[in-house]
C-alpha cells in the first residue's frame, strides 16, 4: 500500500456512500490520474483532515503565548488539490523518506516566533521539512526550540451528540474490574494506531521532544500525551481493538488501534462558529465527476486546560 493510501484510509463502518441495493454505481470507481478512489468518503476524509489540522493550528496561534507549525508530511502536503497531495507523497517515497514517522505539528513559545520563522525560511519553508534529515544541525536546532510535537487525528462526529458522551466510567468485567465503558459504547475517543505507536515512541526517545495526540471532532478537540497513553495501556485500562480499514485503491486491511476515553484527556478546544459544509467536486481526466463535501471556515477557542498543560511544559523547560 502506498504512503498516499496510508494517509487517508477510512474505517469500514464510516463509509456512508455504499448503496447495496445497486450492483454498480458509475462514480463509485473512478480514475484519478491514475489512482483509483472508491467513493466520496476518501475525499471527505482528506478534506476533514486538512480542515481540522488548520483549525487547531489557527486556534493555538491566536493565543498570546504559543504557536504551531506543520512539521510532518501530512501537515505540510498541498491542501487544495487531492492529486497534488498524492504527488507530494510520491515524491516523499521516491526520496526514500516514506517510512519515516514524524509528528504533524511542532509547538513553540510565542516569543520565539520570529527566530523560528527565520530558521524555517532558511530551510526552504515548511513544505521542505519532511525532505531534510533530522540529523541536520538546522533541524536539531528547530526541535530544540519546540515544547512538544503533536500527532493529529480527527473524526467525522459531533462529540457532544455521541450516545455515550457524558457517561461516567464504571467497573468493567472485561477490564478485570477497572474503570471503563461497555465495549460497544459510542463516545469521543483519542485514537492511536498500533502501527504508529512504536514509531512515535522511537521518535520521541530519539529527538527528546514529548509527543501529544490531538484529536479533533466537529465541535470539540481533546489532547493526550503519548506517555499517558502508554501508562493507560500498561495498566490495562485501555485494550486494543481490531478495526477494518479501506484504502482509496480498494485494499482492505485489519489494524489494531487504541481508543482512549476522552475522560483521560485534557480538553483542547471547542467550537465557537461551526464550519460550513460546502458542496464541491473533482473531475477526472476522463470527465467523470465525483461530488463530496468540503469543510470550510469555522472557529474554535483554546481551552484553559490546554493552556495550563502547555504552560507547565514551558515552565519546566526554562
Amino acid at each position: 500500500m502506498s504512503l498516499f493510501e496510508q494517509e487517508i484510509p477510512v474505517f469500514i463502518e464510516d463509509i456512508e456512500f455504499t448503496l447495496k441495493a445497486f450492483s454498480q454505481i458509475e462514480w463509485s470507481e473512478f480514475l484519478l490520474n491514475p489512482r483509483r478512489l472508491r467513493g466520496s468518503d476518501f475525499l471527505m476524509r482528506w478534506s476533514q483532515g486538512v480542515w481540522s489540522e488548520e483549525r487547531l493550528t489557527e486556534t493555538l496561534n491566536c493565543s498570546n503565548d504559543f504557536f504551531a507549525l506543520p512539521y510532518g508530511p501530512s501537515g505540510v502536503a498541498p491542501d487544495s488539490d487531492v492529486r497534488e497531495f498524492e504527488l507530494y507523497f510520491e515524491r516523499l517515497e521516491a526520496a526514500g523518506l516514506g517510512k519515516l514517522k514524524r509528528p504533524d505539528l511542532l509547538i513553540f513559545r510565542k516569543n520565539l516566533q520570529v527566530e523560528v520563522n527565520e530558521l524555517i525560511e532558511s530551510l526552504g519553508g515548511t513544505q521542505e521539512l519532511p525532505f531534510i534529515s533530522e540529523d541536520s544541525q538546522q533541524i536539531q536546532n528547530l526541535l530544540a526550540k519546540s515544547l512538544i510535537a503533536v500527532e493529529c487525528e480527527n473524526s467525522l462526529w459531533k462529540a457532544q451528540m455521541m450516545p455515550n458522551y457524558g457517561e461516567e466510567l464504571k467497573p468493567q468485567k472485561r477490564l478485570e474490574g477497572k474503570l471503563g465503558l461497555k465495549k460497544s459504547a459510542v463516545l469521543p475517543t483519542i485514537i492511536i494506531k498500533e502501527q504508529d505507536r512504536q514509531p512515535l515512541l522511537d521518535w520521541q526517545n530519539q529527538q527528546g521532544v514529548k509527543i501529544h495526540v490531538w484529536h479533533s471532532f466537529y465541535d470539540l478537540a481533546f489532547g493526550l500525551s503519548l506517555d499517558k497513553a502508554e501508562s493507560l495501556i500498561s495498566e490495562g485500562l485501555i485494550l486494543p481493538n481490531e478495526q477494518v480499514f479501506q484504502a482509496p485503491g480498494g485494499a482492505v486491511s485489519k489494524k489494531l488501534i487504541y481508543k482512549f476515553y476522552y475522560h483521560y484527556a485534557y480538553p483542547l478546544s471547542e467550537s465557537l462558529e461551526e464550519p460550513n459544509l460546502v458542496a464541491t467536486h473533482i473531475v477526472d481526466k476522463n470527465g467523470h465527476i465525483l461530488p463530496y463535501v468540503r469543510f470550510e471556515g469555522g472557529k474554535m477557542s483554546l481551552k484553559e486546560e490546554a493552556l495550563q498543560v502547555l504552560t507547565e511544559i514551558a515552565d519546566a523547560k526554562r
